[in-house]
């Protein structure tokens, strides 16, 4: 069955959202056997993991299950910006607010302890390096930093060492406490070589069939949607699909939400196995189905014309 208009009700009050927690449990998260061994390797050598991969295939959410099987709580995620410099992975000091403070309180001077509890906020690797613990952080995305960023931060992966000038402190991680830190690149722009050196790397490849069912059998329980019909009809209609999209392939996170939306619809998933065969109402439920997978026009497009749509 298709959704109805919104769903909303006639005062404008929307659905409650149910979320389904088997999506995103990271104690579920099915790593490969390479990505375990890549773990393993960084974890011993006390190296950054530095992971490639397409949207979709995991590359965050594997330092939640690393925190989650090791049992170091929540990670620390410091999302990177094009504006990025090396001190905003450690900490972000309001000068503003400092200055004005002193203005109104005309000059009056506070300890560095007052101006580190007032003006300084420590983001997710100052964090993880004062806490006295061991900690995953993960730094998303830093090929999105300026090219200065890495450079500016070798010596720190070596020594989990950092400085606050504003108020003449020097904060560093002890080696039983020294953080898991987990660093993903979307490949958009190389980075140095001095950088690379200090990484342990993988890349990360799309799931095979067989994993793609480890991962949903692990995540989807269903009374229809069994394992063998993950098997033999969500996965291959899915790569099926992967394989006719050109510009923004769908990854397993798009794969999930996509069974999510189909569950939520009451869809029979054994009506896809002969598609063309199928009411043009029950091809347009599917088809809007299909907005989860396809990211553009172009691609939602060749979807369109699969099922005989124009």
């Amino acid at each position: 069955m298709a959704f109805d208009i919104y769903t909303a009700t006639d005062y404008g009050q929307l659905p409650d959202f149910k979320a389904d927690s088997t999506l995103n449990d990271p104690m579920l998260y099915r790593p490969s056997p390479a990505l375990q061994n890549a773990v393993n390797v960084a974890l011993n050598l006390g190296k950054p993991l530095l992971l490639t991969g397409e949207p979709g295939t995991g590359k965050t959410q594997l330092a939640a299950s690393i925190a989650a099987r090791l049992n170091l709580g929540e990670p620390l995620v410091f999302n990177t910006r094009t504006t990025s410099s090396a001190s905003d992975l450690f900490y972000r000091y309001n000068a503003i607010a400092h200055f004005q403070y002193a203005q109104q309180k005309q000059g009056a001077l506070l300890s560095n302890d007052e101006v580190e509890q007032q003006f300084i906020r420590y983001q997710a690797l100052g964090q993880a390096i004062r806490s006295g613990r061991r900690q995953v952080v993960l730094i998303d995305e830093i090929d999105k930093a300026p090219r200065d960023l890495p450079n500016d931060i070798l010596n720190v992966l070596e020594d989990m060492q950092f400085e606050v000038p504003e108020i003449n402190k020097t904060y560093r991680a002890a080696s039983e406490h020294r953080p898991v830190l987990i660093l993903t690149s979307n490949s958009e722009k190389n980075l140095p070589d001095a950088f690379l050196r200090r990484c342990v790397f993988f890349h990360i490849p799309f799931p095979t069939g067989p994993e793609l069912e480890a991962i949903l059998t692990a995540k989807i329980k269903h009374d229809v949607y069994t394992p063998d019909v993950l098997r033999n009809i969500i996965i291959p209609h899915f790569l099926d699909l992967r394989e006719r999209i050109q510009r923004k392939k769908p990854g397993t996170a798009e794969l999930l939400y996509w069974i999510a939306v189909l569950l939520r619809m009451r869809f029979d998933p054994y009506r896809l196995q002969n598609v063309m065969h199928l009411p043009p109402q029950d091809r347009a439920t599917l088809l809007m189905s299909y907005h989860v997978l396809a990211k553009n026009e172009f691609d939602l497009s060749i979807l369109r014309n699969f099922l005989g749509f124009a």
